[in-house]
Protein backbone atom coordinates (compact mmCIF):
# COMPACT_ATOMS: atom_id res chain seq x y z
CA UNK A 1 0.00 0.00 0.00
CA UNK A 2 1.40 3.13 -0.66
CA UNK A 3 0.88 6.54 1.30
CA UNK A 4 -1.59 7.82 -1.64
CA UNK A 5 -3.84 4.86 -0.34
CA UNK A 6 -4.47 5.64 2.62
CA UNK A 7 -7.57 6.45 4.11
CA UNK A 8 -6.13 9.68 5.94
CA UNK A 9 -4.95 10.60 2.77
CA UNK A 10 -7.53 10.53 0.55
CA UNK A 11 -9.63 12.10 3.16
CA UNK A 12 -7.14 14.71 3.16
CA UNK A 13 -7.50 15.17 -0.61
CA UNK A 14 -11.29 15.53 -0.48
CA UNK A 15 -10.91 18.48 2.10
CA UNK A 16 -8.68 20.35 0.27
CA UNK A 17 -10.26 20.35 -2.84
CA UNK A 18 -13.39 21.48 -0.91
CA UNK A 19 -10.96 24.27 0.05
CA UNK A 20 -11.12 23.04 3.70
CA UNK A 21 -7.46 23.63 4.24
CA UNK A 22 -6.85 23.08 7.64
CA UNK A 23 -9.03 20.19 7.91
CA UNK A 24 -6.60 18.63 5.12
CA UNK A 25 -3.63 19.51 6.90
CA UNK A 26 -4.97 17.78 10.11
CA UNK A 27 -5.52 14.58 7.78
CA UNK A 28 -2.39 14.69 6.55
CA UNK A 29 -0.45 14.72 9.77
CA UNK A 30 -1.68 11.41 10.74
CA UNK A 31 0.14 9.28 8.00
CA UNK A 32 3.30 12.00 8.08
CA UNK A 33 3.66 10.83 11.65
CA UNK A 34 4.93 7.51 10.58
CA UNK A 35 6.09 7.93 6.73
CA UNK A 36 9.87 7.88 6.29
CA UNK A 37 11.87 9.20 3.11
CA UNK A 38 10.12 10.52 0.17
CA UNK A 39 6.91 9.94 1.58
CA UNK A 40 7.69 11.71 4.44
CA UNK A 41 8.43 14.59 2.53
CA UNK A 42 5.87 14.49 0.04
CA UNK A 43 3.10 14.40 2.90
CA UNK A 44 5.26 17.73 4.43
CA UNK A 45 4.92 19.50 1.45
CA UNK A 46 0.95 18.74 1.23
CA UNK A 47 0.86 19.95 4.82
CA UNK A 48 2.94 23.13 4.09
CA UNK A 49 0.74 24.39 1.15
CA UNK A 50 -2.34 23.04 3.25
CA UNK A 51 -1.43 25.37 5.51
CA UNK A 52 0.16 28.48 3.54
CA UNK A 53 -3.67 28.60 2.00
CA UNK A 54 -5.12 28.56 5.24
CA UNK A 55 -3.33 31.46 6.58
CA UNK A 56 -3.90 33.45 3.39
CA UNK A 57 -7.75 33.13 3.09
CA UNK A 58 -8.62 32.37 6.71
CA UNK A 59 -6.47 35.13 8.65
CA UNK A 60 -4.99 37.34 5.22
CA UNK A 61 -1.40 36.58 5.28
CA UNK A 62 0.44 37.52 2.74
CA UNK A 63 3.94 36.26 3.55
CA UNK A 64 3.71 32.82 1.80
CA UNK A 65 6.23 31.48 3.99
CA UNK A 66 4.47 27.95 4.65
CA UNK A 67 4.67 28.14 0.70
CA UNK A 68 8.27 28.48 0.47
CA UNK A 69 9.18 26.16 3.31
CA UNK A 70 6.70 23.47 0.81
CA UNK A 71 9.20 24.21 -2.00
CA UNK A 72 12.12 23.24 -0.50
CA UNK A 73 10.05 19.48 0.02
CA UNK A 74 8.75 19.75 -3.26
CA UNK A 75 12.22 20.28 -4.61
CA UNK A 76 13.15 17.22 -3.53
CA UNK A 77 10.79 14.86 -5.94
CA UNK A 78 9.62 14.27 -9.23
CA UNK A 79 7.09 16.64 -10.74
CA UNK A 80 4.56 13.36 -10.09
CA UNK A 81 4.76 11.53 -7.02
CA UNK A 82 2.60 9.11 -5.77
CA UNK A 83 -0.16 9.64 -8.80
CA UNK A 84 -0.11 13.22 -7.93
CA UNK A 85 1.01 15.67 -10.63
CA UNK A 86 2.89 18.08 -7.93
CA UNK A 87 4.25 20.72 -10.69
CA UNK A 88 1.03 21.70 -11.31
CA UNK A 89 -0.47 21.53 -8.01
CA UNK A 90 3.05 24.03 -7.07
CA UNK A 91 1.42 26.39 -9.69
CA UNK A 92 -1.88 26.14 -8.70
CA UNK A 93 -1.62 26.85 -5.39
CA UNK A 94 0.75 29.76 -5.94
CA UNK A 95 -2.12 31.33 -8.15
CA UNK A 96 -4.48 31.08 -5.68
CA UNK A 97 -2.27 32.64 -2.48
CA UNK A 98 -1.71 35.79 -5.44
CA UNK A 99 -5.39 35.43 -6.23
CA UNK A 100 -7.35 39.03 -5.16
CA UNK A 101 -10.26 36.67 -3.87
CA UNK A 102 -10.76 33.11 -2.21
CA UNK A 103 -10.32 30.71 -4.65
CA UNK A 104 -13.74 28.55 -5.43
CA UNK A 105 -13.87 25.05 -4.04
CA UNK A 106 -11.60 22.53 -6.27
CA UNK A 107 -9.44 24.60 -7.30
CA UNK A 108 -6.68 24.27 -5.95
CA UNK A 109 -6.70 20.34 -5.94
CA UNK A 110 -4.71 17.70 -6.28
CA UNK A 111 -4.48 16.31 -9.95
CA UNK A 112 -3.15 12.68 -11.52
CA UNK A 113 -0.02 12.95 -13.92
CA UNK A 114 -3.00 13.14 -17.19
CA UNK A 115 -4.75 16.08 -15.29
CA UNK A 116 -7.83 14.22 -13.92
CA UNK A 117 -8.66 14.63 -9.88
CA UNK A 118 -6.95 12.59 -7.63
CA UNK A 119 -8.08 10.41 -6.67
CA UNK A 120 -9.70 9.15 -9.76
Amino acid sequence: MTVTDSGDFRRGAALFARGEWWEAHEAWERPWMTARGDDRAFLQALILLAAALHKRWAHGSLTHRNYDKALRYLDTLPAEYGGVALAQLRADVWDALQGSTRPEAGRPALHGPSGGPFPA
